[in-house]
């Protein structure tokens, strides 16, 4: 697994300081944010005067224009349309990386997402549908099914890792992707661990580092792949019906570009183990596991 390049993980300390190089910011940090694969803290800092407890986020090899032009822009979206997301409050060049500074929503991170918190996720996402009909400068999102990913969805480690994510990365090639323009929101990662719930109501959806305009129900299969080994039958069974109802014209490319993203990322970051079980995952809709 040491064949191929891994994320870059955020250094708050070192990030901290490189901001306040560049806008005169201050900000102290209080501690990493739980979850995700990349990294936020969590920091205080003073604005106009006002304390603020805040989310650090970077993006490494970005530039803001970027951002602003796919990922905030889709996010503010998602804000004006009642979407708990959050305001971003700073956002400057650091070198190479792209940081935000974004607003602490209250509630903690869904650990296990039961049928009350699953209603809550599918209604965010019917919101979603058609958002971004009038909003042609938000860029679409990519699916990467036959080009390499900026750092996810590499096709190379599933090529080498083993005859099955080979298999797998060859169907994923040979998916061919709708061609309805896309008009949706897209968070990108809407998986349980991006969820935030306070006393059984979800209070935040965050992340939205990968957002665009795409077809909402790549939201669905991410969700789908989320609670793969975080909760009962029930959840799964309901995520699985659901996804029945969508044309294998629409749901194949959604699929092909959750698994390469998946397997890959667990090659190249995690177990064989982990391997394993997000390949067993990807074969239940691939023509790989036949």
């Amino acid at each position: 697994m040491g064949r191929w390049g891994r994320a870059e993980r955020l250094d708050a300390a070192r990030l901290v300081e490189e901001l306040h190089e560049v806008t005169g910011v201050r900000l102290e940090v209080e501690g990493p944010a739980p979850g995700g694969e990349v990294g936020a803290a969590f920091v205080r800092w003073v604005k106009d005067g006002v304390p603020r407890r805040s989310v650090l986020k970077w993006r490494p090899h970005s530039r803001i224009e970027l951002l602003e032009a796919g990922p905030l822009a889709a996010c503010e979206a998602a804000r004006q349309a009642g979407i708990p997301a959050p305001a971003t409050e700073l956002v400057a060049q650091v070198g190479h990386a792209a940081v935000m500074v974004q607003e602490r929503l209250p509630g903690a991170k869904v650990d296990r997402l039961d049928s009350n918190l699953l209603d809550q996720a599918l209604s965010i996402n019917e919101r979603q549908a058609g958002l971004l009909d009038a909003r042609p400068d938000i860029e679409a999102i990519k699916l990467y099914l036959r080009e390499d990913g900026p750092g996810f969805c590499l096709h190379e480690p599933l090529r080498q890792y083993s005859r099955k994510t080979a298999e797998l990365e060859r169907w994923v090639s040979r998916v061919e992707e709708a061609q309805s323009a896309p008009k949706d929101l897209v968070h990108l990662d809407f998986h349980p661990g991006n969820l935030l719930q306070q006393e059984g109501v979800i209070t935040g959806v965050v992340d939205w580092d990968g957002a665009g305009r795409g077809d909402r129900r790549l939201d669905l299969v991410t969700l789908r792949f989320g609670v793969h080994r975080q909760t009962g039958a029930d959840v799964t069974r309901r995520l699985d019906d659901l996804l029945d109802q969508v044309p294998a014209s629409v749901l194949n490319p959604l699929w092909a570009h959750l698994s390469l993203r998946m397997v890959d990322w667990a090659i190249r970051h995690h177990t064989a183990e982990d391997v394993d079980s997000w390949l067993a995952l990807a074969q239940q809709r691939t023509s790989a596991g036949h």
